[in-house]
């Protein structure tokens, strides 16, 4: 990233002053069956301020970094915070904002490959997928690259630097089962950098593997039966309905607006063993999948208690919404990028673990479902969703039974929580994918396997 001194304009600075540096790359390739079907590669930098006066925001950005357009981005972020508080009459007190100082940048513990390294890679997955696997119909295998670095600067004093490196490899297998075209999805990597994800294919080989075995067992599989029923699920799909169906209704600025959230604090909305919270950057000890050490309004991020014990103890925050609650702000206070105003986002949002085995869940349900994996999921502010689920297996008598076809979940969620009867005790974080609230976002979600009960919809 371009280096530039931000502290040399702060005299600049006439009110509550935000301004942040940020650079973006990309790199992607595809393949399909064999064959290289795009190359691409991009990169966004810029400079933006974000100016409030008397409880207006001003916002302004460039993509020009240099002396004069930083100067002049400050100037027109401040001009418009006047104009539109002329208009609007607000004569709000100024936000109280403690200071934030951090700086992350993992360290490379490998050389970078080359873009060709990394064709390389993804051609040496596809070949062993060809070789070992030729009655598949097709197969496709993307993979991304991405690194994001952000410096920011405010008048109430902070000062930060963030880079953040993820990699990903997604590999779709299909096969034909009597005209119908079965398919099955996974994901590879997570946080850091495409070298030290991907040097060693053995492991990418055997994930493959039990890709594959699940598909052709999904190919044989029906429908499930319709209705309420018990189902385990695992932690990649908790994860999802948390972020989608949970988290979405407690960002202080949906409960302004009137989500189901806003009704119930402090009152009970789950199982007593249900906790959930969004992380800061680590949980237990370690370094979480999207480490957010000062948000981008320059506040110190702290991880913020959604659920305690089935209980609703509280919301995420950006520095106005905390103001007009009467609380402290948790650094949730996000943009994407240079461009983009920041919203108030999820980070790393969890459902904490249980006392249970995933073995003594399946066991316990007589008649039920144990679902894998879900895509094309939705969920409104009343906290209502509905999930396709496109691997999943039956369970009769406590033991996981045939493969099952694609097919859809839904329910409301502030209900569903109260089912809750068991949870794992080992969860597993996941983040390749976006979330989407006027801007994209790269987000993480943590879960254990949960037991509980959900209505089933039939086919996909």
């Amino acid at each position: 990233m371009k280096d530039i001194d931000l502290t040399a304009y702060r005299d600049l600075f006439r009110s509550h002053t935000e301004m942040r540096v940020q650079e973006s790359t990309q790199s992607s390739f595809s393949i399909i069956n064999g064959k290289v079907e795009q190359n691409i590669e991009n990169s966004s930098a810029g400079v933006s301020a974000r100016v409030y006066h008397k409880g207006v925001w001003g916002f302004a950005s460039t993509p020009v970094i240099d002396h004069d357009s930083v100067g002049e981005v400050v100037r027109a972020a401040t001009a418009n915070a006047k104009a539109f508080q002329s208009l609007s009459k607000t004569d709000k007190p100024p936000l109280e904002a403690i200071p934030s100082r951090s700086s992350f940048s993992p360290k490379r513990v490998k050389e970078p490959f080359s873009k060709k390294e990394n064709l390389d890679r993804l051609l040496a997955i596809d070949a062993y997928i060809a070789k070992k696997y030729p009655d598949l119909k097709s197969r496709a295998l993307v993979t991304r690259s991405q690194q994001i670095e952000k410096r920011w600067i405010t008048s109430f004093g902070s000062e930060a630097f963030s880079s953040y490196p993820r990699a990903h490899i997604y590999v779709t297998l299909t096969r034909d089962k009597n005209g119908d075209s079965i398919e099955n999805t996974e994901v590879f990597g997570g946080f850091g950098y495409f070298e030290e994800q991907f040097d060693d294919l053995c492991g990418i080989h055997r994930r493959i593997d039990e890709l594959y075995e699940h598909l052709r067992k999904k190919a044989e599989g029906d429908y499930p039966k319709p209705g309420f029923q018990d189902v385990v699920l695992s932690p990649y799909v908790g994860g999802i309905l948390a972020h989608e169906a949970i988290g979405h209704t407690v960002e202080a600025d949906l409960v302004k607006n009137g989500s189901i959230a806003r009704d119930f604090l402090n009152e009970k909305v789950a199982s007593d063993i249900v906790t959930m919270v969004d992380f800061a950057h680590h949980y237990k000890g370690e370094l979480l999948r999207v480490p957010v050490f000062t948000d981008d309004e320059g506040t110190e991020a702290i991880d913020a208690v959604l659920i305690d014990q089935g209980v609703l103890r509280g919301y995420m925050h950006n520095l106005e919404s905390a103001h007009e609650f009467g609380c402290a702000p948790t650094g949730n206070a996000r943009g994407f990028e240079f461009s983009d105003e920041p919203l108030i986002r999820m980070r790393n949002t969890a459902i904490l673990p249980g006392n249970s085995s995933l073995e003594e869940m399946i066991a316990s349900v007589d008649e039920g479902y144990y679902l894998m994996k879900t895509m094309n999921g939705q969920a409104d502010s009343t906290s209502e969703f509905m999930f396709g689920i496109v691997q999943a297996y039956e369970i009769k008598n406590g033991k996981l039974g045939r493969a099952l076809r694609d097919f859809t979940v839904s329910g409301v969620a502030f209900d569903m929580l109260k089912t809750i009867t068991m949870l794992s005790s080992e969860m597993a974080w996941e983040n390749s994918g976006y979330c989407g609230k006027k801007q994209p976002m790269i987000v993480s979600t943590g879960s254990p396997a949960i037991k509980c009960k959900m209505l089933i919809g039939g086919r996909e």
